[in-house]
């Protein structure tokens, strides 16, 4: 298939996170993501989800260690010292899978989604073969950096850091 289809924009990416946001991590409005430039940390998690078929590309949700825990309580109803790796690992694969979702249905019928890769180990890398990314929306969280991005596979292969 073609990799001509367009892919979302920055604009449905904002908009996709912030209905994930308001419905799964702050429903009161309380702790709300402030948009800020992206930041990489050594030891930032990641989860991942690759479409494949009329669009081939990836979505990656990147935060740092405090911002998945912080996410996993929310997520579960529980204090962030109740949040085990597990938790963190169900909910930031979870959390792509539910933005991955909403992307997949923007584009054309035949577009297959992936079940959620998640990374929570410091210093990994995934490889995406031929992607570039497409636009990101980042920012903090209760002092913590998150990083929602769509890369698009295309040309050579790229190497993306959980970033």
């Amino acid at each position: 298939m073609s990799t001509d289809a367009a892919a979302p924009t920055a604009a449905d990416l904002s908009e996709i996170t912030e209905q994930v946001w308001t419905s799964y991590l702050d429903p009161d409005g309380e702790h709300p993501l402030l948009v800020a430039p992206p930041v990489a940390g050594p030891d930032d998690v990641f989860a991942a989800v690759s479409i494949s078929g009329a669009w081939r590309g990836h979505v990656l949700v990147t935060c740092s260690p405090g911002a998945a825990r912080h996410a996993a309580a929310a997520f579960l109803a529980m204090e962030p010292g109740e949040v085990g790796e597990d938790d963190i690992a169900d909910v930031l694969g979870e959390l792509v899978n539910i933005i991955g979702g909403n992307v997949k249905s923007m584009l054309p019928t035949g577009s297959f989604i992936s079940l959620p890769h998640v990374t929570t180990n410091a210093g990994a890398r995934t490889h995406f073969p031929s992607a570039v990314q497409v636009c990101e929306l980042s920012g903090t969280w209760r002092g913590e950096h998150m990083s929602f991005s769509m890369w698009q596979s295309e040309g050579e292969r790229a190497e993306v850091r959980a970033a």
